[in-house]
């Protein structure tokens, strides 16, 4: 893996906005109010943005109608359309931009009022030939036959996937912006609505508002701007495929080659790593990543989690904002993991900080296990 990228950018600011609920506000504008926060930290403005990367959910044009949004005059855009794991693709990219002088200011976008709107998890208006005439309840049936394959071959059980839940929450009752803080308990997943066998709505993401963006310049002028930036020391992303019935192995994702890509460019392996930020949109996604990510062997998963390990106080600091699951989940999640893995080497966290955190991974997943990409951040001294 070429390494030339490896430590040449950093993320500067990372800023939410919006998280929960935002009545009165379009995904535009809880997009924009997150940007001016993450640019305002390090006293840029909209107008020193030339690399600009948004995606909202409700805007198929979004990188244009943002730039007259918030009066940017952009040298380059990018408006992908990968699902959650768009926002690390685009860390990919504006490194590379940046690396080469293409840009000098990158912004990297999201909103959603998906809950103030309409109140429900919004779906892709796409019909499936070979899936619709079984009437699935996606997203979460295809993630429901994933975890049910996973129960099968591997003896993974309802209680391993509430323990990805409850460690969630027990992380987001130490971050005053999560939106649900309330106690939750093993027996209380399982003995929640059943939406999709083996899936109850508490192993399902939340359904909210939320907003968030960072700022990303080339590493020589970052210390010029924060006293600790994220070098982005290692990329990559993978797609197997679009829809879960097309899947190679439901129990295997593209993560195993992102994650792979990721850690041959920073130079560094799993036990490095000291805080994991993974795209919960599911209780099963956490095992099957921790496994692909090479945590833990494959089918290791459910039993890796158990007992609080990555809970706080545990083995391995896993969501430690709470997660898709308890802290925020506007439709697409892949930028909160970013934000988060920012602050925690920033040492921003208060109650949830990790102890000297100097290497973390941020990992987005889109559609139906269908797209992975893998950002591994460090430290100045991991350089």
């Amino acid at each position: 893996m070429n390494q030339s990228l490896r430590g040449q950018t950093a993320i500067v600011a990372g800023a939410t906005y919006g998280m929960g609920e935002a009545p009165g506000l379009s995904s535009m504008d809880l997009a924009a109010a997150a940007s001016v926060r993450a640019l305002a930290q390090v006293g840029l403005t909209p107008a020193d943005v030339d690399g600009l990367f948004v995606s909202v959910p409700d805007d198929m044009l979004s990188g244009l109608t943002f730039s007259e949004y918030l009066g940017i005059h952009p040298r380059f855009t990018d408006n992908n359309r990968t699902g959650g794991s768009a926002f690390q693709i685009y860390a990919h990219t504006a490194a590379m931009a940046l690396a080469a002088g293409q840009i000098d200011v990158a912004l990297i976008a999201y909103g959603s009022n998906q809950k103030s709107s309409s109140g429900k998890l919004v779906q892709s208006s796409r019909p499936s030939p070979w899936e619709t005439p079984y009437r699935p309840m996606n997203p979460v049936s295809s993630y429901a036959l994933a975890a049910a394959r996973h129960m099968h071959q591997y003896g993974t059980t309802r209680e391993q996937l509430a323990e990805v839940a409850v460690a969630a929450r027990k992380w987001a009752q130490l971050n005053p912006d999560a939106y649900m803080r309330d106690p939750l308990s093993i027996d209380d997943v399982l003995n929640a609505r059943m939406v999709s066998d083996p899936l109850t709505v508490r192993d399902c993401c939340l359904v909210t508002d939320g907003a968030a963006a960072v700022v990303m310049v080339r590493a020589d002028r970052a210390r010029d701007l924060v006293a600790r930036p994220a070098y982005l020391l290692g990329a990559g992303s993978a797609t197997s495929h679009r829809e879960i019935a097309s899947m190679p192995d439901l129990t295997v994702t593209a993560a195993r080659e992102s994650g792979q890509r990721a850690y041959a460019m920073a130079g560094v392996d799993p036990k490095d790593i000291d805080v994991v930020m993974l795209y919960d949109a599911f209780t099963i996604n956490p095992i099957l990543f921790l496994e692909d990510l090479g945590f833990c062997p494959k089918g290791e998963g459910g039993r890796f989690v158990s007992g609080g390990a990555i809970a706080p106080g545990g083995t391995l600091a896993v969501n430690t904002n709470g997660g898709g699951l308890s802290c925020v989940h506007p439709g697409m999640y892949g930028l909160f993991t970013m934000v988060e893995a920012t602050q925690q080497l920033m040492g921003q966290c208060g109650a949830r900080q990790v102890p000297q955190a100097r290497l973390a991974i941020a990992h987005g997943n889109g559609g139906v296990l269908s797209s992975q990409a893998t950002l591994i951040l460090g430290t100045e001294d991991t350089l």
